[in-house]
């Protein structure tokens, strides 16, 4: 993705008359994307169908695309189909959360615009699906294998967007692999058992580096967070608590 700046730059310096290879010198934009724009001229920040955010330069919505992000580490996968260079990138959403379905399906189309969002159901599931040759440029996470079985690390323009639109890349996370709950604390006493109960989100993935991902956002944002076990990580302080209800909540 090239900030509105750079595209101006490269498209001016291309309309002059200067070589792919010194335009890109100047802008650091891939030649690749400087071809497009020098056989498409009239493209502008492109928003058909074929046009990919990293190849051609079309603007990239980073707030739904940080929060898609979320969600695709967490339950996501992208796999190739049997037409030659088609990928198709699924989001699997438990049914018990219908607002979440919705919200997956509204995030696809905003990254992906122009192109169809599917919705496949499987037992207690619904998988949101997107087809296109460049899921894995959006995604490089993309790989053979299970995430927690590979390196998982975001690319220079990722962290950019996951950097300024941190609150929607935890938000997506939570959405696939948290949860908000009530937790219940028995306190003997001598009047008999008295208990407690309190808010508190959880986060369960067997990938380090995604939760490494997490709890490095967490730490952005200023919110305190505990290791429970390998997998699972644990936000109960009040504080934090209120701070991730200003922008997470429960699930729908």
């Amino acid at each position: 993705m090239h900030d509105p700046t750079t595209r101006q730059l490269a498209r001016r310096l291309l309309g002059s008359g200067l070589t792919l290879a010194e335009v890109h010198r100047q802008t650091g934009v891939p030649l690749s994307t400087l071809g497009y724009w020098r056989k498409n001229p009239d493209t502008g920040a492109g928003s058909g169908r074929s046009l990919c955010p990293r190849c051609h330069g079309r603007e990239l919505n980073g707030r739904r695309y940080s929060y898609l992000l979320g969600l695709y580490l967490g339950d996501g996968h992208i796999a190739k189909t049997h037409r030659e260079g088609v990928y198709r990138l699924e989001i699997a959403c438990a049914d018990s959360w219908p607002g979440l379905i919705d919200e997956a399906a509204e995030a696809v189309a905003e990254v992906m615009p122009g192109h169809k969002v599917g919705r496949r159901k499987v037992t207690g599931c619904t998988n949101v699906g997107v087809y296109s040759k460049h899921l894995p440029c959006l995604f490089p996470q993309h790989g053979p294998g299970r995430k927690h079985d590979r390196k998982i690390e975001l690319a220079g323009w990722q962290r950019k967007i996951v950097d300024e639109c941190t609150e929607e890349f935890v938000r997506g996370l939570i959405h696939s692999d948290g949860c908000r709950v009530i937790n219940r604390i028995r306190r003997p006493s001598e009047s008999g058992d008295r208990w407690y109960e309190y808010p508190r989100y959880n986060f369960s993935n067997a990938s380090l580096d995604i939760q490494r991902l997490f709890t490095d956002a967490l730490d952005r944002l200023g919110i305190a967070w505990t290791q429970m076990n390998r997998r699972n990580l644990s936000v109960a302080k009040r504080e934090a608590v209120a701070r991730l209800d200003e922008f997470v909540g429960a699930k729908y």
